[in-house]
């Protein structure tokens, strides 16, 4: 069987690996030049399973307003008028109930567990060097309401038996030692004992290696330009290379792959939210993060990766825009320099963003279509590095018809079809419940 891959970014190119270990033939074509350059390229680099969590929480519609007018904003949204930007948010919104919270939560750790056994199992295999660490992600809470509210995330934790500490700020700062100067600002902390760290771009470009080894053919510098159809089936990819034909097709571009599939009558409900990150050099080795920080007021990734820091977060809502913004960038200055102030030099950061492929439950689409041979992988939000093997295991053995070793069927697409707008915006069908 031969496969065409769209996209070369993390998923993408966990896909092309785990297809080419069944023994199939598989095509990636990308725009870009290499593998990992979009999304993938400088994420916050953290592999969380245990955070892993829809931003569609109860309670966020209210917090939204005072994220957006907060000096130091987790939340910008351009107010330009744009019908798949107001519709994602109205769909966001509606899943801001604590029964929808708790369903997306469940499938979300379901799905990022699922990863980190893939990962660790393919990491002892191929012993890939990309700085790499087990030392779990520390979410720091500045205010005891904070410290509250995490009850409902511990739950879910308990109820996938997670392992978890819930430590007060002097267990912070032995966790993460660089926190001393700070901890009167610190009321507690939530810890997820077996999350990781790595550089995603890196593991990336070594598992492309890796894929080329096996006979993956990757196509580079090809635009994808539109898919066509014959019988109610994809016939071809035209791209800038002329029109590519295989058995089947998955679609991992990311938010890039919404226009493509509105065009053969898919709906799909991923939009664009833009993130930033820095990344910047480790100074003063006791006075830097040990692993992965989350600061819950700010909605900042602090991550040590090697001899490097990388700070990631903001969502911003302006559609494809990828330019640089000043006011996102002293955020993460701001929050860099107010948990770890002796640890880095500000003067040597590398400014980057990209756009999450956001669903407005928080869960990718993983899976089949109404098109036979077309079959999705993207909508994986902040967490595409998290969750990227466990999904390519996922779409692989969906791509060959063979049952996936967790429960999967919720994770397509199919649980937005059908509904009417009524429904959708209530979203009171239980995910878990759909076959």
């Amino acid at each position: 069987m031969h496969v065409l891959i769209l996209g070369s970014g993390v998923i993408g190119v966990t896909n092309a690996y785990y297809l080419a270990k069944e023994g199939h033939q598989v095509t990636v074509v990308d725009r870009q030049s290499s593998a990992g350059l979009e999304t993938s390229f400088a994420n916050a680099g953290q592999l969380s399973p245990g955070y892993s969590a829809p931003w569609a929480a109860p309670g966020v519609p209210q917090k939204a307003v005072k994220w957006m007018l907060s000096k130091y904003a987790p939340l910008i949204v351009n107010f330009k008028p744009e019908w798949d930007k107001l519709k994602f948010i109205t769909r966001m919104f509606a899943n801001c109930t604590p029964k929808a919270y708790g369903i997306n939560k469940d499938r979300m750790v379901r799905l990022a567990e699922y990863s980190r056994h893939c990962l660790l199992e393919l990491d002892g295999e191929l012993k890939f060097d990309y700085n790499h660490e087990r030392k779990g992600t520390l979410q720091i809470f500045r205010t005891e309401a904070q410290l509250k509210a995490s009850a409902k995330d511990i739950a879910v934790l308990e109820e996938n038996n997670v392992p978890y500490e819930l430590l007060d700020a002097d267990g912070c700062v032995a966790i993460e030692p660089g926190l001393a100067d700070v901890k009167k600002d610190i009321v507690g902390g939530l810890r997820l004992v077996n999350d990781m760290t790595g550089d995603c771009f890196k593991l990336t470009t070594q598992l492309m290696e890796k894929c080329r080894e096996m006979g993956v053919e990757f196509k580079f510098d090809t635009s994808i330009n539109k898919l066509n159809m014959r019988d109610g089936k994809i016939s071809s990819v035209a791209t800038s290379a002329g029109d590519l034909t295989a058995d089947k097709y998955i679609m991992a571009l990311g938010c890039y792959a919404t226009p493509l599939l509105k065009e053969v009558g898919i709906d799909s409900p991923v939009y664009p939210v833009k993130g930033y990150s820095l990344t910047i050099p480790v100074t003063n080795e006791n006075a830097s993060p040990v692993s992965t920080i989350m600061d819950e007021t700010y909605k900042v990734a602090i991550t040590r990766l090697g001899n490097r820091i990388r700070i990631a977060g903001i969502a911003e809502l302006t559609g494809y825009d990828l330019s640089l913004g000043d006011r996102q960038r002293k955020t993460m200055q701001f929050v860099i320099s107010n948990l770890f102030p002796n640890g880095t030099d500000l003067t040597e950061d590398n400014f980057w963003c990209g756009l999450r492929p956001m669903t407005p439950d928080g869960t990718p689409i993983i899976g089949k279509t109404d098109i036979s041979n077309l079959y999705l992988n993207t909508g994986h939000g902040t967490l595409g590095w998290t969750m990227s093997f466990g999904s390519a295991r996922v779409s692989t053995d969906i791509v060959c018809g063979k049952e996936p070793e967790i429960l999967s069927d919720n994770f397509a697409i199919s649980r937005y079809k059908g509904k009417t707008e009524r429904q959708e915006m209530v979203n009171e069908i239980d995910p878990l419940e759909v076959n």
